[in-house]
C-alpha cells in the first residue's frame, strides 16, 4: 500500500492560473473548447464526407502549411492512429530498404524497434546516446531513410533538424515538438506528429508534412507492388488527404480543436510566436532549476535541452513521486517523470499553450511543498 499523500495545501498566490503541465495530452485552451461547443449542433454528429468536416480539415491543413511556410511540392497527410502508427507506415511506404535511426529515448527506440521487426526490410542502423542526450547521423551511401526525433518526449531531450549528407529521405519524428520548435522544411522529408501535444487537442490522429521527394517514395514503393494493410498506406492516405477527407471516419472534435490551435498560433503570429513562448517558459524554468538547492536539469548540455518538454532532477532526499502527488491533489496535474526512465524526477509540459507566468508559479509551488516535506517530521 503506498503511503498517504502529506497534506499540504498551497496558498492562493502558488496556484496557477491553469494547473496543467502534462506533456500529452496537454492543456487545452479553453478558448478552443468554447468554439467547439458553440460549433457542436451542426458539426459534431455529421459526416466525415460532408462539407461541414471537409472544410475544416482543409482549413488544418492549409494551416499547417501556411505555420511552417512549407516550399511549393510539400503536402500535408492524416489519418487516423496516432504518431505511433506512423511508425508502422513508414516501414511499408517510406523506407525502401534500410534505414539509420537515433535512438535517445523510449519513443525514438520504438521507431527503431519497428524498422528491426519489417520482414521486408534490411536490418537498420542504430546509433544510441545515453538518456539526456542525443546522438548524431552517419551518412552512409547504404542508408535510404534517416529517422530523427525533433524533442524526445521521455527524456526531456531536443536536437537540431539538418539533413546528413547524402540522398536518404530524413523523416523527423516531431510529436512533441510541432508547433512549439522552430524548423525548417527544407531539412526534412517526413515531418509527423499528433495532435495532443503542442497542438492543444485529443489524441488519435497522426500529421505529416511531405516533401515532393517523400511524395515519390510513397508512389514508388507502391507502384512496385509492395503489400501492406489499407490502414497503413501512406499512399491512400494522401489520395484521401488531398480530397481533405481520411480513409476512415477520424474524431471531428479532435480536428476542430486542432484548427482552433493552428489558427490561434497563425494570428498570434506564426511558428516563430509560438515557438517563442515555449522558450519564454524553458526560459523560466531552467534557470530556476540551475540555482536550486535540490533540483537540477536532467539535460546536462544546454544546447541539447526540450523547449517544450522540461525535465527536472530531485535530490534524493526529496522523493519526486510526493512531490507530484502533493501537486497533484492542489490542482496542479501530471508532473510526474516518464515511468520508463525510473529517475527521480519532474516532467514540465511548456508547450505553447502553457503561460510562462504559470511555470513560474509552479516552480514557486514546488519549492514550497519541498520545503514543507522537508521540515516534517520523519
Amino acid at each position: 500500500m503506498a503511503p498517504p499523500i502529506p497534506d499540504i495545501r498551497l496558498p492562493p498566490d502558488l496556484l496557477p492560473s491553469d494547473g496543467r503541465f502534462g506533456s500529452g495530452p496537454s492543456k487545452v485552451r479553453q478558448a478552443s473548447v468554447d468554439a467547439l461547443a458553440a460549433a457542436a449542433p451542426a458539426y459534431l454528429g455529421t459526416s466525415h464526407r460532408a462539407t461541414t468536416v471537409r472544410s475544416m480539415v482543409g482549413r488544418l491543413r492549409s494551416g499547417l502549411s501556411d505555420l511552417f511556410a512549407l516550399p511549393d511540392g510539400y503536402e500535408v497527410a492524416l489519418g487516423n492512429g496516432g504518431a505511433a502508427l506512423f511508425w508502422d507506415m513508414a516501414t511499408f511506404g517510406l523506407i525502401e530498404r534500410r534505414s539509420q535511426h537515433l535512438t535517445f529515448g523510449q519513443f525514438s527506440a520504438s521507431f527503431a524497434a519497428a524498422a528491426a521487426a519489417a520482414p521486408h526490410l534490411d536490418d537498420p542502423d542504430v546509433i544510441t546516446s545515453a538518456p539526456g542526450t542525443h546522438p548524431l547521423p552517419r551518412p552512409d551511401p547504404d542508408i535510404d531513410a534517416y529517422a530523427l526525433t525533433h524533442n524526445e518526449t521521455s527524456t526531456g531531450v531536443a536536437m537540431p533538424v539538418r539533413r546528413p549528407a547524402g540522398d536518404g529521405l530524413v523523416l523527423v519524428d516531431a510529436t512533441s515538438a510541432a508547433g512549439g520548435m522552430r524548423v525548417d522544411p527544407t531539412q526534412f522529408d517526413a515531418y509527423y506528429f499528433a495532435p495532443q501535444k503542442c497542438f492543444a487537442a485529443d489524441g488519435g490522429l497522426w500529421l505529416a508534412l511531405l516533401s515532393p521527394a517523400a511524395v515519390e517514395r510513397v508512389e514508388r514503393v507502391k507502384a512496385a507492388g509492395r503489400w501492406m494493410p489499407a490502414a497503413l498506406d501512406l499512399g491512400l492516405a494522401l489520395e484521401n488527404s488531398r480530397l481533405d477527407q481520411t480513409y476512415n471516419t477520424p474524431g471531428l472534435a479532435t480536428i476542430f480543436l486542432m484548427v482552433d490551435q493552428v489558427e490561434w498560433m497563425l494570428a498570434g503570429g506564426g511558428l516563430a510566436w509560438a515557438a517563442s513562448r515555449s522558450e519564454a517558459s524553458a526560459a523560466v524554468l531552467y534557470p530556476w532549476a540551475e540555482v536550486s538547492d535540490y533540483a537540477t536539469p536532467f539535460v546536462a548540455d544546454p544546447g541539447q535541452r526540450s523547449p517544450v518538454v522540461g525535465t527536472v532532477d530531485l535530490d534524493d532526499s526529496v522523493d519526486a513521486n510526493v512531490v507530484a502527488a502533493v501537486l497533484r491533489a492542489n490542482g496542479i496535474v501530471d508532473t510526474e517523470s516518464y515511468r520508463r526512465l525510473g529517475r527521480n524526477q519532474l516532467r514540465i509540459a511548456m508547450y505553447p499553450a502553457v503561460e510562462a507566468s504559470d511555470v513560474a508559479v509552479l516552480t514557486r509551488a514546488v519549492d514550497h511543498v519541498v520545503g514543507e516535506l522537508l521540515t516534517q517530521p520523519s
